[in-house]
């Protein structure tokens, strides 16, 4: 059975933790004056991050009109631009504090609680009339009153709203004079919310933009305010609605079209609180299917096999790897999947997006888990887990491999571009060990940062191949072969698309003890070019490269040639095969993960082929602190890459065999792999 808000504190140690340190921070917000509402609207919040360090900049809720902006490593920072963004997060810390009094009041009564929830809210239906329709707003955006976006005021609106109607709920009544105020704000709301949806669906074709779900999730707050249940039924059913955005934003598979985990999120947060309000009137959306099986459960089911072991979600696209508003989202949805759908697998996201959240063991607290978290949160023991198959997603074009007794796994990327919020980044594969990832996806800095165009979206920071310098064009790969039994898992991935005239294909091959991963790459009339595969690791480095060759410790520097600029990586150092190599040499390198775990990495450089150590920017959580990507390269017409990786302390041994074959010997075995044009990898 499902407790009520104002009843979680009596029934979970947790929420009464919870309930005491809501209050606590409220309580210091108000005595500070920190809750008084903004004349000024926000601005576009992709803008608040630094220009020399790339890192989003510093927000405290407690200041009320800072003239300048600080970055995490001291920069000040002033201008309008900064002075807009910082705006959107007071606004969105406003409407926040709304909901987290009211959240406060149905659990304890008290008065002040109820009081301080219906200023905030009241207040800012008064001042949202006065707000211009954004004269800054850039000309792509649909421009809203109280932010440059509509999406930004549809995001901020249902927050304020579900504040408004728990404070209903809980029987707070609300004077003649503020009705009205009320009303005139939803009368406001409703009418530029529906023109907004009509611009986006019908003037620009783009129903299944995810901007679609969080209109339509704001005017499902305001129906269920008022009470028109026709009203929110005809947004529910008519084109761009849930059933339809259901249908053509969410891929078949059950991944949101864009191929990013953060937009996933995104557009599923907004369909369980336009669910939330539908359920008002009676109409159960949470087992709604759109035209292909698309469902709501199938999205959290989708996050369930995503996710590594720990929880963390992968980075896919654009989106922050890590990111305290992102971290509450996370809760709050999952929260939601663990009550409705009973999804056990669950419950390491969330406890992950806890511990980003400042709960060091991942324990509930906070205003998510005491409006959606129900019983207590437990998993079962590592040890007595069921390990989560490998999975494909046609569609999406993602593939996962993990393997009983593996502690290495992996996750590749072969589907379509993604649109404005894809990368050049096909045939991308990431590295995980049960302790972390060793090669993750970094996601994306937020947007007004010129690191944007110059590196995250761009192939040379993806673990991938690039040509001659140059990012891939937009397209989409295929996987040849997805084969997988209890012993082993392997993926054929392939493009023909990414550089005119040039074909590339990943092998992966993960087992128990070890990874594979041979990319070949060829071009089809016979042009020569610099081939480049590029890797990314974060972990530190146990054991360095042998180097036949001393590094050139950035006293050279490798171009990239990107969508906007070309860009000098310094190179720390080289290995080349030595002269007596007999055509391949095999070298190791050990790299640091978590809880003391190693993973060796074994890379076979052919001849005619190097390796580099190149410095990078760091992850797009920190680009300032830099990283050393490796970079295996060879010039001509066709190159062969291989690589394996061992979960341990001992490295695989490589050898190249004739014909396409290769010898892999570990843990006291040795397996002959063949290269063959219609099978792919064939091993024994």
């Amino acid at each position: 059975m499902n407790v009520p808000v104002g009843e979680k504190r009596e029934a979970y140690a947790w929420a009464a933790q919870a309930v005491r340190a809501l209050q606590t921070e409220l309580d210091g917000l108000s005595a500070a004056g920190c809750l008084a509402i903004p004349a000024e609207p926000g601005g576009w919040w992709h803008q608040y991050v630094c220009p020399v360090h790339h890192t989003e900049l510093l927000f405290d809720e407690r200041e009320q009109d800072p003239t300048h902006f600080l970055c995490p490593h001291g920069c000040r920072i002033e201008g309008e631009a900064y002075r807009g963004a910082w705006l959107v997060f007071k606004h969105q810390s406003l409407a926040r504090s709304a909901l987290q009094a009211a959240a406060v009041y149905a659990s304890t009564g008290e008065a002040s609680y109820a009081l301080l929830g219906k200023r905030l809210i009241v207040e800012y239906a008064a001042q949202f009339p006065l707000y211009p329709v954004h004269p800054d707003a850039q000309s792509w955006m649909l421009k809203g009153r109280a932010f440059h976006q509509a999406l930004t005021e549809a995001i901020w609106s249902t927050t304020l709203l579900r504040a408004y109607v728990l404070l209903l709920d809980e029987g707070v009544a609300f004077t003649e004079e503020e009705g009205r105020a009320v009303g005139a704000f939803l009368d406001m709301l409703a009418v530029s919310m529906t023109e907004y949806r009509h611009i986006l669906i019908h003037e620009r074709g783009n129903a299944e933009n995810n901007y679609t779900a969080w209109l339509n999730a704001s005017l499902s707050c305001v129906y269920a305010v008022r009470g028109q249940k026709e009203e929110l039924e005809a947004i529910l059913a008519d084109k761009g609605g849930f059933l339809h955005h259901l249908s053509i934003g969410v891929k078949p598979d059950q991944l949101e079209f864009e191929g990013s985990v953060y937009y996933h999120i995104f557009v599923l947060r907004a369909y369980l609180i336009t669910a939330e309000m539908a359920g008002r009137f009676g109409i159960d959306l949470y087992e709604a299917q759109g035209e292909k099986g698309q469902s709501m459960r199938g999205m959290f089911e989708a996050l369930a096999l995503l996710a590594d072991e720990r929880g963390v979600l992968p980075a896919l696209h654009d989106g922050p790897m890590e990111r305290l508003p992102y971290a509450r989202e996370i809760a709050e949805i999952m929260e939601q999947g663990l009550v409705r759908y009973g999804i056990k697998e669950l419950v390491p996201i969330l406890r992950e997006a806890n511990r980003q959240m400042g709960s060091p063991a991942g324990e509930r607290s906070g205003l998510e888990a005491l409006l959606y978290g129900q019983g207590e949160l437990r998993e079962p023991e590592a040890g007595h887990r069921a390990v989560r198959p490998s999975v494909l997603w046609p569609e999406s074009g993602f593939v996962v491999g993990r393997v009983a007794g593996s502690k290495l796994s992996f996750l590749a990327d072969f589907g379509e571009h993604g649109g404005s919020h894809g990368h050049y980044d096909k045939l991308h594969v990431t590295l995980m060990h049960n302790e972390g990832a060793l090669t993750p996806d970094f996601g994306m800095v937020p947007y007004g940062s010129s690191l944007r165009k110059t590196w995250f979206a761009e192939t040379a920071s993806h673990n991938t191949v690039s040509i001659d310098g140059m990012s891939q064009t937009p397209h989409a790969g295929r996987c040849v072969r997805f084969e997988e039994s209890g012993s082993y898992v392997y993926a054929w991935l392939q493009t023909t698309a990414a550089y005119p005239g040039w074909k590339l294909d990943r092998h992966l091959l993960l087992t128990e003890g070890w990874l594979l991963d041979w990319y070949e790459v060829e071009s089809a009339e016979g042009q020569e070019a610099d081939i480049e595969w590029w890797l990314h690791p974060v972990a530190a480095v146990a054991a360095p490269w042998h180097s036949s060759e001393a590094g050139a410790e950035g006293r050279e520097a490798y171009t990239v040639r990107l969508q906007d600029e070309e860009q000098s990586l310094p190179i720390l150092g080289r290995f080349t095969p030595a002269a007596d190599a007999d055509g391949a040499e095999s070298s190791s390198i050990g790299y640091e993960v978590a809880r003391g775990e190693t993973v060796m990495h074994t890379a076979l450089v052919m001849a005619g082929q190097e390796l580099l150590s190149v410095k990078t920017p760091g992850t797009s959580v920190d680009p300032s602190l830099p990283l050393t990507a490796l970079l295996h390269r060879q010039y001509g017409s066709k190159a062969s890459f291989v690589h394996a990786y061992r979960a341990g302390d001992t490295a695989c041994a490589l050898r190249a065999l004739p014909d396409r074959g290769l010898e892999l010997a570990a843990g006291g075995r040795h397996w002959r792999i063949q290269l063959s044009p219609d099978q792919g990898l064939v091993w024994i």
